[in-house]
């Protein structure tokens, strides 16, 4: 957490220093950093929701079983402190702040920094974000931002917990989980996926509510 937020303030400085933010397609590629960042949300809860198994090595225990007992008891993820709730994203983002850093600011590479920097900008309180919508009171600042659509509200979240399971899988803001739902991305990617292998979405939830 500590290293993901230098970097952040690093590479903000940066941009601010250069003028990255301050070209024409700057606010173009901040709206798809943006949307790429909770797409990118949406697939890996939705993956980690619904394929693989608890028994993994390294991934089941650390990762998977956390959001296989949060999609069956989702109280539990209240319990979870600060750090144990932003800890693993702050982890994967170092490495692309590292990078979005060390870009030249010319050219095309500097575009790429941009577009780095917002989508671990917007990536690092995904489960913050996430959290926030499983409080029946978050706190005042949040439910305005929640409200005006800024990020996840705790309504809209509410509808990914009702069965069959299928939507509202994006986390970090919200914002695709509409265009998403019209489409049918999700359902439809679990019948190709089962049809390919063989495998079934949300195979051992069962043994999951048993337990929860």
């Amino acid at each position: 957490l500590l290293a993901a937020g230098a970097l952040l303030l690093a590479n903000i400085y940066h941009i601010v220093a250069t003028g990255l933010w301050w070209h024409w397609w700057s606010p173009l590629v901040l709206i798809a950093a943006a949307l790429a960042a909770d797409l990118v949300s949406g697939l890996v809860h939705w993956t980690a929701d619904t394929w693989f198994s608890e028994t993994m090595p390294f991934l089941g225990r650390r990762f998977l079983r956390p959001f296989r007992v949060h999609h069956v008891n989702p109280d539990d993820f209240l319990r979870r402190d600060a750090v144990d709730c932003n800890g693993d994203v702050a982890m994967l983002n170092v490495p692309i702040l590292l990078v979005a850093l060390l870009l030249p600011e010319a050219g095309p590479s500097g575009a790429v920094s941009l577009a780095l920097t917002a989508f671990a900008t917007i990536s690092l309180p995904t489960n913050q974000v996430h959290q926030w919508a499983h409080m029946p009171s978050p706190p005042s600042f949040v439910r305005w931002l929640q409200r005006c659509g800024i990020i996840l509200s705790v309504e809209a979240h509410a509808s990914h917990h009702r069965e069959p399971y299928v939507a509202n899988y994006c986390i970090a803001t919200g914002w695709c989980n509409r265009w998403l739902n019209a489409a049918g991305f999700f359902p439809t990617c679990e019948r190709l996926i089962t049809h390919v292998t063989g495998l079934q979405p949300r195979a051992d939830e069962q043994a999951f509510v048993d337990r929860w």
